[in-house]
């Protein structure tokens, strides 16, 4: 598994104040219902879809995109995206700076995320992971296997699945170098001659005054902490997706090469635009 990524110069937030403390309350609430009423009509629907349509899920990921758009409103985060959207088979990775990005990506398109196996036990987030039909993963080079015959069945059923390839979060000021072993199963006989992989920038501009990074998530950071960090933001800023042309998987010789250049484009972009 890949060590949490951590910074040389802590984050150091101010205090919340109590009209902070108001929002956190107003905004929690809200987004509160609006998650988990969502999960709970997801699950409902489930119930339906699952013994008709099996792995294929023609309908709940909507509720999720759904949820996710909601969800932004309620932050207050806006957001802005440029660039094709992928009408060929295949998946889509990202840079990854934030719990925040879950929202912002699925909230442009229906997407399966893959996560680290140990997000599954997490209570809350974990529950929330499995309901939508996230691709857990040991991020392990004996587990090739499994991934393997785990990415096949789930992309030759229509998912388009979305993993960062950094193994981490990070500071949102940087891209960390692609890990190799996780582009393996695309290589695999069934899946190089038909896939596509589209990679995708994330970059924040966090609210005018504060620590420019403010919105990334990292090290020990604990997630309820840095979500009312978030909450009691007056004025929020906004996450911006870049969205690449998709590549050829068999245009590439290896999974060294392919994760070279996806990084090159994500790396290239955010130090373009990053603030």
């Amino acid at each position: 598994m890949s060590p949490t990524w951590d910074s040389d110069e802590p984050s150091v937030s101010a205090p919340v104040s109590p009209m902070g403390w108001v929002r956190v309350a107003a905004r929690g609430t809200v987004l509160g219902i609006v998650v988990f009423g969502g999960l709970g009509v997801l699950l409902l629907l489930r119930l339906f879809e699952r013994p008709i349509f099996g792995t294929d899920r023609p309908v709940t990921p909507y509720i999720t995109q759904s949820v996710c758009r909601a969800a932004l409103v309620i932050m207050g985060i806006a957001v802005l995206v440029r660039g094709p959207r992928m009408k060929v088979p295949g998946a889509v990775v990202a840079n990854h700076g934030s719990w925040i990005d879950i929202f912002a990506l699925n909230a442009r398109k229906n997407v399966y995320f893959v996560s680290k196996s140990e997000v599954a036990s997490w209570p809350g987030i974990g529950w929330l992971a499995r309901a939508t039909g996230t691709v857990f993963i040991q991020r392990d080079p004996r587990d090739v296997r499994n991934q393997i015959a785990t990415f096949e069945e789930r992309l030759q059923h229509g998912h388009r699945l979305l993993f960062f390839p950094e193994g981490t979060s990070t500071d949102t000021m940087r891209v960390l170098p692609f890990k190799p072993t996780l582009f393996a199963p695309f290589f695999s006989d069934k899946l190089m001659h038909d896939m596509h992989i589209q990679p995708v920038t994330v970059i924040y501009h966090p609210p005018e005054g504060v620590d420019p990074r403010f919105y990334g998530w990292w090290g020990d950071m604990g997630f309820a902490d840095h979500l009312i960090k978030v909450l009691a933001q007056r004025r929020q800023g906004k996450v911006e997706l870049v969205y690449h042309p998709p590549v050829r998987v068999d245009d590439f010789p290896n999974r060294k090469s392919l994760a070279s250049h996806l990084e090159h484009q994500v790396r290239s972009e955010h130090s373009r635009l990053a603030e």
